[in-house]
């Protein structure tokens, strides 16, 4: 079994209205100095099999086809 991580983020000039309240938000509580908060998610997975460059191939397909709006976001694979 492999075990991996897929990030997700919006592409730059993504407008990101989330980080955008949570930059808001931390000033409020005050924690000054923090600015252009981007907002992302993490997916956490194992894959069934020994070969990581098969585990690889099945991740990005995953994220190509559900895991992430390519349109508007990046994602990076990290395989443990």
């Amino acid at each position: 079994m492999i075990k991996a991580r897929v990030t997700v983020t919006l592409k730059n000039g993504v407008l990101d209205p989330q980080g955008k309240a949570i930059e808001g938000a931390l000033g409020a509580l005050g924690f000054d100095g923090v600015n252009q908060v981007r907002q992302g998610k993490v997916f956490d997975l194992v894959v069934e099999t020994s070969d990581k460059a098969q585990a690889e191939e099945q991740i990005k397909a995953m994220c190509e086809k559900l895991l992430a709006n390519t349109v508007i976001e990046n994602y990076a694979i990290s395989i443990a």
